[in-house]
């Protein structure tokens, strides 16, 4: 990947980053082709959102409960293996997928629960990974170059899907694309082996850490940022594909919007890893909040297919605007805290706790609101309340500082 090097400057690139670098895309790539469909596919038989609801309710519990349990046995093995054992349990919630075919909404609990483990290892063995290959000066690079191969992904993979379901009959299309899906894993897999072998020592400590938020107000202030993340994310994660879907009818539209979101979401990225510097970071975190919160207003009066469009184009451009300054700074408030190499591998587990914590109550509360109430009058209000979630972030960021020492 020499362009990477020409394009990073002098900062070292080993080669161990480029290979995280490609199985994070295929990832993407993969995850692309298929997530946004399966939710439209559970949807289309059926018709409930409380199955949608209970099929990511599921994915969120088995990925909190399976963080803990990476956590633990990458102190005691390879992460590279946990990294892989992600992906081996990616590829057969796609086996699993393709087996019940149009039968999956009585297998919610199975499907989530796959899929939610498979997370779990993947996410805990990549961002462990991530702190141990990038440096201070290559991690805005690393992040926002994993962007731009999420953005390519997202171009890629829901339009090829969309043209895909709408030339078969019936669910044929989707069986394709999940196949698909599960070759793209399997290369994954195939990949991991030539990273670097990365054994763990030492004590799991993930209490100590947990507890590490009352003697650190950095740390503190970043897992609370992250809880709020995820209470946006948990809920908009899929009721936004069922909103294009519903106002369309159609599977090529939504790919269109995955093709429009990704690719202008690809120029943010692009730009922000080129020259949103540490100095700028809370700025940049502070307007992106602001944006993705007033995008909101395009959905809950007189929803439409080109409102929906615009507002695909608005938080393409707010996210990468936010999220690369705040993972980097989480990353950096970690490699300050307490005995940070020791144990950076329970400071990962806290951190991506309280963010799938934050999708939980999300969806709990997506359930509860939709149970009690009508659902049409309901979302709107529920959109408004738990959309503030990334407008939220800068309120705790503003306050993480770093000693000059």
């Amino acid at each position: 990947m020499t362009f990477l090097k020409k394009w990073v400057g002098d900062a070292d690139l080993p080669k161990d980053l480029n290979l995280l670098l490609m199985i994070g895309g295929l990832y993407s790539l993969s995850g692309a082709l298929s997530n946004t469909f399966v939710n439209v596919y559970l949807w289309k038989q059926s018709g409930r959102y409380i199955d949608l609801g209970i099929y990511n309710l599921s994915i969120v519990i088995l990925q909190i409960l399976t963080f803990i349990l990476a956590g633990r046995w990458a102190k005691k093995m390879d992460r590279t293996i946990v990294l892989r054992m992600g992906v081996i349990f990616l590829a057969l919630y796609y086996l699993a997928v393709l087996m019940v075919g149009e039968h999956a909404t009585s297998f919610l609990f199975l499907l989530g629960g796959l899929l939610g483990i498979g997370y779990g290892f993947y996410w805990l063995a990549f961002n462990v990974l991530t702190f141990e290959i990038t440096e201070p000066h290559t991690r805005d690079f690393f992040n926002g170059f994993m962007g731009i191969m999420s953005s390519a992904g997202g171009m890629i993979g829901p339009i090829v899907a969309g043209l895909i379901i709408s030339k078969f009959a019936k669910f044929h299309g989707y069986t394709f694309v999940f196949g698909l899906s599960l070759a793209l894993f399997s290369l994954a897999v195939l990949l991991s082996f030539s990273l670097k072998r990365r054994p763990a020592k030492g004590r799991y400590v993930f209490l100590r850490i947990l507890k590490e938020r009352s003697q650190n107000e950095n740390w503190r202030l970043i897992t609370t940022a992250h809880f709020f993340q995820g209470l946006r994310e948990g809920t908009f994660a899929f009721v936004i594909s069922i909103f294009v879907f519903v106002s369309t009818g159609s599977e090529l539209a939504l790919g269109t919007y995955g093709l429009i979101n990704s690719g202008i979401s690809f120029i943010g990225y692009f730009l922000v890893s080129r020259y949103i510097k540490k100095k700028n970071r809370k700025k940049s975190i502070l307007i992106a909040g602001i944006g993705l919160y007033l995008a909101i207003f395009l959905l809950i009066f007189d929803l439409n297919y080109i409102k929906l469009l615009i507002y695909a184009a608005v938080i393409a451009l707010c996210y990468p605007l936010l999220l690369v300054p705040f993972i980097s700074t989480s990353y950096d408030v970690i490699g300050t805290g307490w005995k940070a190499a020791e144990n950076r591998i329970e400071y990962i587990v806290v951190k991506e706790i309280f963010l799938n914590g934050g999708r939980l109550a999300s969806i709990l509360i997506f359930i509860a609101a939709i149970s009690i109430f009508d659902v049409k009058a309901s979302l709107p209000w529920l959109l408004l309340i738990l959309g503030a979630g990334h407008s939220c972030i800068y309120f705790f960021i503003r306050k993480v500082h770093f000693s000059e020492a």
